[in-house]
């Protein structure tokens, strides 16, 4: 995640939303982090990355495109049917947007973790 306040407040933001899914567990900060916390207590576990976009209504691919990194280090956690890989972006408005990051594709999902329309 980038430095700053947006970054820190985004996190900070996140954290609320979070709860409601399980008990949160914050990731030890550092240069080689591959996420910024995780959702436990219920299935899937989730590893989450969150970030601070200014662009809140991108497509998929511009996403994929901004978010390169993140979705990287996401792709590197092991996963299979028990975790879950999210990204999770915020406006300057406290808009948000939940996505799902597998090896294949990123799908978008709700605050609840399910996706979208599936």
């Amino acid at each position: 995640m980038s430095r700053g306040p947006r970054a820190h407040q985004t996190l900070a933001d996140a954290i609320p939303i979070a709860k409601v899914r399980g008990t949160v567990q914050m990731a030890e900060r550092g240069p080689e982090m591959l996420y910024d916390f995780t959702i436990t207590g219920t299935k899937p576990s989730a590893f989450i990355s969150v970030k601070y976009t200014e662009h809140i209504r991108m497509l998929l691919a511009e996403i994929a495109r901004e978010c390169d990194e993140k979705i990287r280090r996401l792709r590197s956690v092991a996963q299979d049917t028990a975790v879950s890989c999210e990204l999770w972006l915020r406006s300057r408005y406290g808009t948000w947007r939940f996505f799902r990051v597998t090896a294949e594709k990123i799908v978008e999902i709700g605050r609840d973790g399910k996706v979208i329309g599936g």
